[in-house]
């Protein structure tokens, strides 16, 4: 037996507590890898935090990333009826509902925010969709996210031409499709336009499939309440005309705007232990630059971006001093 399995048999709820013990344990070892990508992209996209509101938002972030990924394994052993079960309200569902019932198909927007894993189950009784899948580099991992998917009434399809062409016929036929547009593609399927400030390489991949098809575009997103009892879906309508420009770049910098938004309101949320932004065209990879070229570029990124406020943070003081209360989840 796969040893994944075991987490059928561990409540969700001690998955949980453990999850926050190891997330403490990180906090204590700052030179970890997921720690040290976690700094320098706050560092990027919101130089301006104090060292109080950066520690505070760093905790949360290793925090909820370490949450998301036991809930995730847990949506894996069980059934799709327990992960339906786990979904408490569906914010704006007006919203997913016309766009699965948009005869040219419907690609929703998937952003690596909360635990999007939970959502598949619920995301699959609409229908049967068409989902890329790469597979990880553990075998015994890799059998049990399969195990786990094969349970739903997704088609997986590999991360290549072939795959592509399989989505792009299942939204001609008016069928829906999940796409994680924050992946760092190929350079040969992507473009460099602005992610939160900070000017990185882009799929392509949801732009070109979206001005092909005319299909509907629905930023979906699963966050853990706040009691940490079940999750919320939230259903975003993205009908900006120019995510559907034949041109590449003007359409994945409008996507790009489009997730913005959706990780803005749940920031802490988000996988910022990722490494999205390693292709920078000016500095290379930040994950292995030097600290002086690092601290370089951010200076020289946040003169040309000022004014900005990636989390709506306020300006005056008294609002400022409840800034560490925003930040938490």
């Amino acid at each position: 037996m796969n040893p994944y399995h075991i987490f059928k048999y561990v409540p969700l709820s001690v998955l949980q507590m453990l999850a926050r013990v190891v997330a403490w344990i990180i906090m204590w070892l700052p030179n970890l890898s997921i720690v040290r990508t976690i700094k320098i992209n706050m560092a990027l996209i919101e130089p301006s935090l104090s060292g109080r509101q950066k520690q505070t938002l760093i905790k949360d972030i290793v925090r909820h990333q370490c949450l998301s990924s036991v809930e995730s394994i847990k949506s894996w052993a069980m059934s799709p009826e327990w992960s339906i079960a786990q979904i408490c309200d569906v914010h704006n569902k007006e919203i997913f509902l016309e766009g699965i019932s948009n005869s040219n198909g419907m690609l929703a927007i998937v952003p690596h925010l909360g635990t999007w894993e939970m959502m598949n189950a619920w995301l699959n009784q609409f229908g049967s969709p068409t989902i890329m899948y790469k597979p990880v580099k553990s075998k015994m991992t890799n059998d049990f996210i399969l195990q786990g998917r094969a349970r739903l009434n997704a088609t997986l399809v590999p991360t290549d031409s072939s795959g592509v062409k399989a989505v792009f016929k299942t939204l001609k036929q008016g069928g829906f499709s999940i796409v994680l547009p924050d992946h760092v593609p190929d350079p040969s399927g992507g473009v460099v336009v602005p992610f939160f400030g900070v000017e990185t390489l882009t799929s392509t991949l949801a732009s070109k499939l979206a001005s092909k098809t005319k299909c509907a575009l629905v930023g979906l997103s699963c966050i853990r309440r706040r009691d940490g009892r079940g999750f919320d879906i939230y259903c975003y309508k993205l009908d900006d005309p120019e995510l559907y420009d034949r041109d590449a770049s003007t359409a994945a910098h409008t996507l790009n705007q489009a997730m913005e938004q959706m990780i803005k309101e749940k920031c802490n949320h988000y996988m910022w232990g990722y490494r999205r932004f390693k292709n920078i065209p000016i500095l290379g990879n930040p994950y292995n630059a030097d600290k002086m070229a690092l601290s370089d570029f951010v200076r020289a990124n946040r003169s040309a971006h000022d004014g900005e406020d990636t989390f709506n943070r306020n300006n005056t003081d008294q609002q400022n001093s409840s800034c560490d209360d925003k930040l938490k989840p």
